[in-house]
């Protein structure tokens, strides 16, 4: 298998996002975007207890992507304008398709904040072309056990199968655009390889741990976290310095035009606005506050 060359790797940088401090690969002042992904947040841990509780986000709407959330550790509660009101735990994954618009909210469960206990997960935002951004909106959860997985040859890594294939097994959750999603576990010493499409864009996001990456270069927290490839081979290899976990992360880039403000990703700056009147006429639907 030839491997895809390294087109970057950067640092996954703190952030203030209100009173939310959490780590932003992208976008930053370098990496706009790796389309079709559109965001990446890094949140947590966070020690939740009733004294201390950042990562509550009370009800707010989205419209024109796919905002996704793997839960690394914690519970947490989603509700939203269509009716879904479901717990999310550890290794579970919520995947939301705003389309036209949704209202939800998601933060600690209230029986997870009165027991306390740590709270991390990403949010991905992944963006919808032009002739889906106004689709009807939908919402799937997959509880970690529901997932396949696959698997090393040495037995020391484990990839849960989010969404996409990975070496003829395939992810549970539904898309509307040609995307792989894996999460990855990695014991020391342990190695991996990962095929995919030449057609996809595709980045490796390291959660916690320290890998070797196509042999010539490490990832490592609070070094480089974070590496974008170019599209000249047929996958990568990683290869675990120490107890890691990773997301992988591939897609077919939509190549539109992206304009964003806020919880929206349209194509353009009217299309915004309309968001944001559609959004004040209660066309995305009504979630009040619990």
């Amino acid at each position: 298998m030839k491997l895809n060359t390294i087109k970057r790797a950067g640092k996954s940088h703190f952030v203030n996002m209100g009173p939310v401090r959490l780590r932003q690969p992208f976008p930053t002042q370098h990496i706009q975007m790796v389309d079709p992904f559109v965001l990446l947040h890094h949140y947590g841990p966070y020690e939740i207890s009733e004294t201390n509780n950042p990562f509550d986000l009370g009800p707010h709407p989205h419209r024109g992507f796919e905002p996704v959330t793997f839960l690394v550790q914690g519970e947490q509660l989603h509700r939203d304008s269509l009716g879904n009101e479901s717990i999310v735990k550890a290794g579970d994954v919520q995947w939301t398709t705003a389309g036209r618009g949704i209202i939800h909210a998601e933060g600690p469960t209230k029986d997870f904040v009165e027991k306390g206990g740590t709270l991390e997960g990403i949010q991905l935002w992944l963006n919808l072309p032009a002739d889906k951004k106004m689709m009807q909106p939908n919402y799937q959860h997959v509880a970690k056990d529901e997932f396949n997985t696959v698997v090393s040859e040495d037995g020391k890594v484990e990839a849960t199968i989010i969404a996409g294939e990975l070496h003829n097994s395939f992810g549970k959750i539904l898309t509307q655009t040609r995307v792989n999603a894996f999460m990855i576990d990695a014991k020391v010493g342990g190695e991996f390889k990962i095929p995919y499409s030449n057609t996809h864009q595709s980045l490796l996001y390291l959660l916690n741990g320290k890998v070797i990456v196509n042999t010539v270069e490490a990832l490592e927290i609070n070094k480089n976290q974070f590496m974008e490839f170019q599209q000249d081979g047929e996958g990568i290899h990683i290869k675990a310095e120490a107890n890691s976990k990773l997301l992988f992360l591939s897609g077919e880039a939509i190549n539109e035009p992206v304009a964003t403000y806020g919880p929206y990703v349209m194509n353009s700056q009217t299309e915004l606005l309309e968001a944001m009147r559609d959004y004040q006429m209660g066309k995305m639907g009504f979630l009040p506050v619990s």
